[in-house]
């Protein structure tokens, strides 16, 4: 197939878990029901969280919210990650067809433009209603979008703005799998750390400042012990031991920390514990 006959891609906005009733069952229905409408529109429908790796997920967001030649998005339920993800989407001015169940209300924001609506029970006579609807909404609204010089889908409705647009560079070969192998890594330190449950419900339980968003986080070895978001129970003896950096604490055994006074298994276990959430961790026990 040549570049010219080639699809588009129409990128999908939408709910993917449980929210307000639905099961993710449900919703898988509900993008079977986009996609073939997106089809018959002649697009590859594709959502636009879909990378092939979670390291750099939030950069392929944006990119496919802003590439993407026409998006659809169902607000079904208001998930904020949807919201905020439609909101960007609006931001960059491109073609957006917005979608929502019967049981959704408008969102004030976003209440000026079309919404298509679908029964939340999604009836198969309704359905195939919807479907063609939708399938001519965006026949219409790419249409539009190529062959009108002053289309908007929102911004210039308010009056002149600036769009927001994304710098683009080419990277070299090297430096794209230098990236993707830096991504790769960070998605196998995340799938290790998942097997702390418990450790980590221990942390959690004692109050320690260890939020997920710095799971597979790299430490550089000066950094301040409490850059690892010890409570006062694993910072006290590492204090008290004159151990200030991340690198000092690596140079240091379980058997090390158990013989500074004030350390006990609470404090080695919360210690331990917090340096894998970063992928790091202690000398063997062997060592002196």
């Amino acid at each position: 197939m040549s570049d010219k006959d080639a699809k588009k891609v129409c990128g999908v906005v939408m709910p993917i878990s449980a929210i307000d009733g639905c099961a993710e069952s449900h919703w898988a229905d509900v993008l079977e029901i986009l996609t073939e409408a997106i089809e018959d529109a002649g697009f590859d429908a594709n959502l636009v969280s879909n990378a092939d790796d979670s390291g750099i997920i939030h950069k392929r967001i944006i990119q496919n919210l802003y590439d993407n030649p026409v998006v659809v998005c169902d607000v079904s339920g208001k998930n904020p990650n949807v919201m905020f993800e439609l909101g960007l989407r609006l931001a960059f001015d491109k073609p957006t067809v917005i979608v929502k169940d019967e049981k959704t209300s408008y969102a004030f924001d976003t209440s000026a433009i079309e919404h298509l609506e679908y029964p939340r029970d999604l009836r198969f006579s309704r359905i195939v209603d919807f479907k063609q609807k939708l399938t001519e909404k965006i026949k219409a609204t790419h249409q539009r979008a190529t062959s009108d010089a002053n289309y908007t889908t929102f911004l210039k409705h308010f009056g002149e703005f600036k769009v927001a647009k994304l710098d683009k560079r080419e990277v070299s070969g090297q430096e794209y799998i230098l990236e993707e192998l830096r991504a790769l890594r960070s998605a196998i330190r995340r799938m290790e750390i998942g097997q702390l449950p418990k450790d980590l419900g221990h942390l959690k339980a004692r109050g320690a400042r260890v939020p997920i968003e710095v799971f597979g986080t790299e430490l550089t070895p000066s950094a301040p012990v409490e850059a690892l978001g010890l409570t006062e129970i694993g910072l006290r003896p590492l204090r008290s031991a004159g151990i200030s950096t991340v690198g000092e604490l690596l140079g240091k055994s379980e058997i090390d920390i158990l013989k500074i006074p004030d350390a006990g298994r609470r404090a080695l276990s919360e210690i331990r514990t917090a340096l894998a959430l970063h992928g790091l961790g202690l000398l063997p026990r062997t060592a002196s």
